[in-house]
């Protein structure tokens, strides 16, 4: 069986760089602070498990390949330039063989079974996808079982409620395709406040 690889998109915590829908309610350093303790903690839950190899896609990139802030002994992939599908569909055509997920560290639901779940899912389905509650997506995955398809992520309206759906329009339509459970995003302090007090 290839190797699973799950892919954390991480930003430098730099204030006003990071989570600024999130900063324009709490104050940019708050904000950035808060992304960095998250992405840690993600980090550090899911760079332990032995069922994938976790790997950090960085951004900037030469600040995320130097960068003090995560775990030295990971794997560092620059995520390079363009909007988000790009980078993410650079990991997807460009990553030696074998599933991949990719998910973005700021999101708090985030659990080991939650990726487990995700990859088995890619054992009989070709995608798999975690949906947000605001229309787009936590997580998204390939078998890679075959070529990724050229216009893959390309032409998706990014943070708007059309996000999923222009997504998966951009995979072939005999693709098989998985949904694991949906988790909210966190952009703004009312966001953060709702996750909190629910757990």
């Amino acid at each position: 069986m290839s190797a699973r690889r799950l892919v954390i998109f991480v930003k430098e915590p730099v204030p006003g760089r990071v989570k600024t829908r999130l900063g324009r309610d709490m104050g940019m350093t708050a904000s950035a602070r808060w992304f960095r303790h998250q992405a840690l903690g993600l980090i550090r839950s899911m760079a332990g498990d032995a069922r994938w190899q976790t790997v950090l896609a960085v951004a900037p990139d030469r600040a995320g390949l130097e960068s003090r802030v995560w775990p030295a002994h990971l794997a560092r992939w620059p995520q390079g330039a363009g909007d988000l599908g790009a980078r993410m569909g650079r990991v997807f055509r460009t990553f030696p063989p074998g599933p991949i997920v990719v998910v973005g560290a700021d999101i708090p639901g985030i659990t080991p079974d939650l990726i487990d779940r995700a990859f088995r899912a890619l054992g009989d389905h070709d995608a798999v996808f975690g949906p947000a509650e605001d229309g787009g997506y936590w997580l998204v995955g390939l078998k890679r079982s075959h070529r990724t398809p050229p216009g893959f992520m390309q032409g998706v309206r990014w943070s708007s409620d059309h996000t999923y759906t222009d997504t998966v329009a951009t995979l072939p339509a005999d693709w098989r395709i998985a949904r694991i459970e949906p988790l909210p995003d966190i952009d703004t302090l009312a966001d953060l406040r709702a996750w909190q007090a629910a757990h």
